[in-house]
């Protein structure tokens, strides 16, 4: 059957070479995104690295101290020294008053520590330079505010489902991966994009969620990867890899796995899996049931506690 489409190694090279850019551009930008989630959120419980404490804390916050404090010792802890950061909580433990936060020397340090990136020219971040502003985050710490999370939710699904529409379109024309599941591995970003979206939000109500944030991530990480060393490779190492080299088995098995013999055997596993699954349904159901009804009251219960 003929193709109705170039694919990526038969292009002319201007057309690679503005792929080939658009994608490496990206890439770094994808790359330099993941080390700033480890400087912000990967230290929101004051060590280097994202767990599941750093999404928790990040969303639904640390309700055991201030959302001061939890930053003095989370991701702006190396932004001053320990006796400083010392005198910034003991002044919020003691009420963060106005009068003791002059008295104390407290505006010092703030002046000399964080007005040079809080100040009113900043966008997205409090204004150090209003007492108002700095007093507000003595509260107790809840994490990520509706507001905020609405101005970043709708700047993430505007600008990452654009990176993927390109990146989706370049990789469309790969010839190595059947239409099947070029559709799967398209179609993956944006549904990973909402989950990680709706995630934020649902850890925000319940911490249990956390994990949902991580598998979402990974989820989209690993899809974005695949289509892009996948578009890499067949528009500038094709023969040496997918001819010569270790990509050919994929191709053979590919072909394999096409074959109608094949194509029957797989329709009789999937009826076989089909059929398991409808006498496991009613099971399902019942499971179900008694988790809503008994098993989630309990664990709600255990939360309060």
């Amino acid at each position: 059957m003929k193709q109705k489409y170039t694919p990526l190694k038969d292009h002319d090279t201007p057309i690679k070479v503005l792929f080939t850019g658009y994608l490496c551009t990206v890439g770094i930008g994808y790359f330099f995104a993941l080390i700033q989630i480890l400087f912000t959120h990967g230290m929101a419980d004051g060590k280097f690295g994202l767990s599941v404490d750093d999404i928790v804390y990040s969303y639904y916050g640390n309700r055991s101290g201030t959302v001061l404090e939890q930053k003095l010792n989370g991701s702006m802890k190396d932004n001053a020294p320990e006796l400083e950061r010392f005198k910034i909580m003991e002044w919020v433990r003691d009420g963060a008053d106005s009068d003791d936060y002059k008295a104390d020397g407290i505006d010092k340090i703030i002046e000399s520590r964080c007005v040079m990136c809080h100040n009113k020219e900043a966008s997205g971040i409090p204004d150090f330079t209003q007492f108002e502003a700095l007093k507000a985050l003595t509260t107790e710490d809840t994490g990520a505010t509706f507001a905020s999370l609405t101005r970043v939710s709708h700047i993430h699904l505007f600008g990452i489902s654009f990176i993927f529409m390109f990146v989706g379109l370049i990789f469309s024309f790969a010839e190595t991966t059947s239409t099947k599941y070029k559709c799967i591995a398209i179609g993956m970003p944006y549904a990973f994009l909402i989950a990680d979206i709706l995630s934020w939000w649902l850890t925000k109500i319940h911490p249990m969620f956390a994990w949902l944030v991580i598998i979402a991530g990974m989820g989209m990480g690993i899809s974005f990867m695949f289509m892009w060393v996948t578009s890499i490779l067949e528009m500038w190492l094709f023969k040496p890899v997918f001819i010569d080299g270790y990509g050919k088995n994929y191709l053979q098995w590919r072909d394999r796995f096409t074959l109608e013999l094949n194509k029957a055997r797989f329709a009789k596993i999937a009826a076989f899996i089909e059929r398991i699954a409808e006498q496991v349904k009613p099971v399902a159901v019942t499971a179900l049931d008694e988790w809503l009804t008994r098993g989630w009251p309990f664990i709600r219960s255990l939360f309060k506690k």
